[in-house]
């Protein structure tokens, strides 16, 4: 699953769903099978809320944080978070980032002009993961997709990273933080979580990487949607 297959798109893949369903390792790969560029929107998202927390500006200050998602200086290089010439690398991964994280990506106007820059940024084609590319960010391209994953498997999965970075964690607090993430996402007045109407909805426990990008990819090449 290396090899790019056929030719570019000039459109957007949009892949969508809840944290740890695996969106952005599948999204990564079907970018490298179309020869396409990636886009996680999370990691815009997560630059913003560490900028914000750097400056110690609360998410009440909507026109500052707003200011932080249009810079210019904010940019997405080859899948990594750059600020500037600065690679934000894994300080966007840290722990108080997430916890500040669903506040602030509520904020309506902060999603406007995070969509703005991930419109500009995909002009010519895209793969975008996220959790509402399909349903407001990309709504007309044809080529939506949902993957879904429960509680325990996405804890299963984010266990094991844990692990590989020989880092501690609790089961127990990752199935809490999911399910509260979940819940937050899912019924935010601005751009709920959900599924659009037309998106191909992927269940990918017990799923290889593999397989769900191979299943995506083999609809993208047929333009079969459904």
């Amino acid at each position: 699953m290396t090899e790019p297959v056929g030719k570019a798109l000039t459109t957007v893949v949009a892949i969508d769903g809840p944290a740890g369903a695996g969106k952005s390792a599948v999204g990564r790969r079907v970018a490298e099978m179309l020869d396409l560029p990636f886009l996680d929107s999370g990691l815009l998202y997560r630059a913003v809320t560490w900028l914000a927390l750097e400056r110690g500006l609360p998410a009440s200050d909507v026109a500052a944080l707003v200011a932080i998602a249009s810079s210019p200086e904010l940019n997405v290089v080859g899948g990594s978070i750059r600020l500037g010439d600065r690679d934000l690398g894994e300080v966007v991964h840290q722990p108080e980032i997430l916890w500040n994280l669903s506040r602030i990506a509520a904020l309506g106007p902060v999603r406007e002009a995070i969509n703005a820059k991930q419109r500009a940024l995909a002009r010519t084609g895209m793969v975008v993961a996220g959790r509402d590319i399909g349903t407001v960010v990309f709504p007309e391209t044809p080529f939506k997709f949902f993957l879904t994953a429960t509680v325990e498997e996405r804890v299963r999965r984010r266990a094991a990273q844990f692990e590989r970075r020989g880092e501690p964690f609790d089961r127990e607090v990752m199935a809490r933080e999911i399910t509260t993430r979940d819940e937050l996402d899912s019924t935010r007045e601005v751009a709920p979580l959900m599924p659009a109407a037309d998106a191909v909805i992927i269940a990918t426990d017990g799923m290889s990487l593999d397989g769900v990008v191979q299943q995506v990819v083999e609809r993208i090449q047929s333009g079969a949607t459904r």
